[in-house]
């Protein structure tokens, strides 16, 4: 999807204590994301609709690789908000400890 999410990183206050962890995205934000979540939920469903109708083995293996594609892709725009949002502020208020955990965060999706 060719989105531009500029629009999308629109928060009020991201929590800074590891006790809070909270985001507090708009709206708008909240149901962008919930929505691509719900069509890849779609894409689960019709996955497991294959599986029972016996349907070939490479047909759904692309259906698999099209659901990968599809949480990748959301897994970029929800890093993106992140960095723009929580990071940002984080490092403001001088949390520098943020960009280690940014580091760990952008490694574990690099292993995917």
């Amino acid at each position: 999807m060719a989105e531009n999410h500029e629009d999308m990183v629109e928060f009020e206050h991201c929590g800074t204590s590891h006790s809070e962890r909270q985001s507090h995205h708009s709206e708008k934000v909240k149901q962008a994301l919930t929505s691509r979540l719900n069509r890849i939920e779609g894409q689960i469903r019709g996955i497991k609709g294959l599986i029972e109708k016996d349907t070939y083995c490479d047909d759904v293996i692309t259906q698999i690789s099209a659901v990968q594609s599809a949480l990748n892709s959301f897994s970029k725009v929800l890093l993106e908000v992140h960095l723009k949002s929580c990071v940002t502020e984080r490092i403001q208020d001088g949390d520098l400890e943020v960009v280690d955990e940014l580091l760990i965060t952008i490694q574990r999706l690099m292993k995917k």
